[in-house]
């Protein structure tokens, strides 16, 4: 046997494993998702998210209980992006198929890129350079773009990256040529980021979201802990809220990896 296709055979196992490794031993889980509460992130047009408390004590009967109420934009924290969200045939969040909500990961790191310019755009050349890397973009593949902005989460200033005098934002996103290559020449449910949008901070037009959602491929925003999972070899789980005729939810993302894969880079 040719030892390219040993790799491939070997790398299809892992990739197999992973999938399935909760509970193994080698296996970590990692939460990729921020918490809601009321300093979550959401663009400035999106209401703010509201808690409230209706019980919370000890009860007649003698037996604790607590709830609350929440009231919050679909937008908002880590979340998906249904496909309705920028084009009006796409899936609503109650119609994406069940099983594009996991996938095999894939990490693009331009840490470095956006440093030197916060309003870098991941291009068709960063994901060639990922693949001459790593090999093919895999079928079904969750693919982030890996920037580093978590670290900025919650503060909305550091962000968006904004001057509050002139409401503008400068942050790394996903630029639409990329996405269009992704569309025609890979076979991916969804891409993600760790900033605010998928789309650049100085976008008007939101091109990126445009291409995305009328090919009826998902955008997870606002993702955390990127820099915890590796390149590639992560299985990714992404839930949203199934909200009847929903443009985006809520959503908990998870990676599960064997412990000897080193995180991303």
């Amino acid at each position: 046997m040719l030892p390219g296709a040993s790799l491939l055979l070997l790398s299809a196992a892992l990739w197999g494993l992973s999938e399935g490794c909760w509970g193994t031993p080698g296996c970590r889980v990692v939460d990729m998702s921020h918490s809601l509460d009321t300093r979550s992130q959401k663009f400035p047009i999106m209401p703010d998210f509201h808690l409230t408390l209706l019980t919370r004590g000890i009860q007649d009967g003698g037996y604790w209980t607590e709830y609350y109420k929440f009231d919050t934009p679909e937008h908002i924290s880590t979340h998906m992006d249904a496909p309705s969200h920028f084009a009006q045939e796409g899936w609503k969040l109650n119609e994406i198929p069940i099983e594009r909500f996991m996938g095999p990961g894939v990490v693009i790191d331009i840490r470095a890129k956006a440093a030197r310019n916060p309003d870098y755009r991941l291009g068709i050349v960063d994901l060639r350079t990922w693949e001459k890397r790593y090999g093919k973009i895999p079928d079904g593949a969750i693919v982030f773009l890996w920037s580093g902005w978590d670290v900025r989460y919650p503060n909305t200033t550091l962000f968006f990256n904004t001057n509050p005098s002139d409401a503008s934002f400068h942050f790394p996103g996903f630029h639409p040529a990329a996405m269009s290559w992704l569309v025609n020449k890979r076979n991916i449910s969804m891409i993600g980021v760790d900033t605010p949008s998928v789309d650049y901070g100085p976008s008007t037009t939101f091109e990126t979201h445009q291409v995305m959602c009328k090919a009826n491929i998902m955008g997870l925003e606002m993702v955390n802990n990127l820099g915890l999972i590796p390149a590639s070899g992560a299985h990714i789980t992404a839930l949203p809220i199934k909200l009847l005729n929903g443009s985006g939810g809520l959503t908990r993302v998870v990676a599960t990896f064997f412990q000897e894969k080193n995180c991303a880079y």
